[in-house]
């Protein structure tokens, strides 16, 4: 085929590696609270969640033509950036999940791209509008409209279920965070696949392999299935971290931190915003934390995650523009 060449298939196959990796790195984001509740075993909680991922890679394209052409300049981006924007993200995904750490794959590629494309091509690459409004603005508003959100709706249901004896009330929410987790593992998969899908079509895009950024079915396909293969293996370390350090969760609590963080990530998906699952559950899960009181949640493990997501784009960034020069000198591209 016309413009397939080794580099192109190395990004491709960095790109699958990558969303394998956030697969199983981010497991937890679909899954902890419900393991951690018991409304599901994990082996069930995780084929839910490799299957609703899946589908949920269906679900549009808006995420994956932000990465693909709204934040740098799509004409002077080359094989060998994407190869060092991969490598940025994934070297930063594989020391957050060995320290069991919850961090975003998401900022992780934004962050890699971004440091590869400044020392490949200058700042003057990077679309300044699409950075502010669709990573920089969601970055900050999502995770407190989780907070809020879960914070909210939890009181509410404290309220609505006042009276409520607190055994059948667990039971019947048990029974509802299935549905809760399904729904969350679906968003997980419309937003979070979509960004190996516009880093692969933007590869496809700068190899003149098709002429416009838009992604091809098969692209999505794959993607999906690199996703939901890694969300199969599980991310045991995070999903610890996630669904029993942060806040001792009931079934109540988990149903509460899902729905509001699902209906998060499918309204940013339809826009377009790359944000991250990672932030959006977990303010989702302090939320519903906080609604006990200032104790309901350990305060101490949440200042370690807000820590990660502070320092996870420049991070990868970093190592990005390192693996840029690494490549650049040995001439791969």
């Amino acid at each position: 085929m016309e413009g397939v060449t080794f580099a192109l298939v190395v990004v491709v196959g960095l790109a699958v590696v990558f969303d394998y990796i956030n697969g199983f790195h981010d497991t937890a984001n679909a899954i902890a609270t419900s393991v951690a509740t018991r409304a599901l075993r994990p082996s069930h909680a995780i084929l839910m969640a490799s299957t609703f991922n899946f589908v949920g890679a269906f679900a549009g394209t808006a995420v994956a033509k932000t990465i693909g052409a709204g934040l740098v300049d799509e004409a002077t981006t080359t094989q060998t950036v994407i190869v060092a924007a991969l490598l940025g993200a994934i070297a930063w995904d594989l020391l957050t999940w060995y320290v069991g750490l919850p961090s975003s794959s998401s900022h992780a590629l934004i962050g890699g791209l971004l440091g590869a494309t400044i020392v490949a091509s200058g700042f003057g690459s990077l679309k300044v509008d699409g950075l502010v409004n669709k990573v920089v603005v969601p970055m900050i508003s999502s995770p407190l409209i989780g907070f809020v959100g879960a914070f909210l709706l939890m009181l509410a249901l404290y309220w609505i279920f006042r009276n409520a004896k607190r055994k059948p009330m667990a039971r019947a929410f048990r029974r509802l965070q299935v549905l809760s987790a399904g729904y969350m593992a679906f968003s997980h998969g419309s937003n979070d696949a979509q960004k190996t899908m516009g880093i692969i079509t933007l590869a496809l895009f700068a190899a003149g392999v098709i002429p416009t950024v838009d992604v091809p079915v098969w692209v999505i396909v794959v993607a999906g299935t690199a996703l939901s293969l890694g969300t199969a293996v599980g991310g045991w370390r995070i999903m610890r971290t996630m669904g029993q350090r942060v806040v001792e969760l009931e079934p109540v609590h988990g149903f509460a931190a899902e729905t509001t963080a699902a209906t998060v990530l499918i309204v940013t998906a339809h826009l377009g915003m790359p944000v991250s699952t990672t932030h959006v559950i977990s303010s989702a899960i302090m939320g519903v934390g906080s609604a006990r009181g200032p104790k309901g949640v350990r305060w101490g493990v949440a200042r370690r995650i807000l820590l990660a997501w502070v320092v996870t784009i420049p991070a990868a960034g970093i190592v990005a523009a390192l693996s840029w020069f690494v490549l650049h000198f040995i001439g791969f591209g």
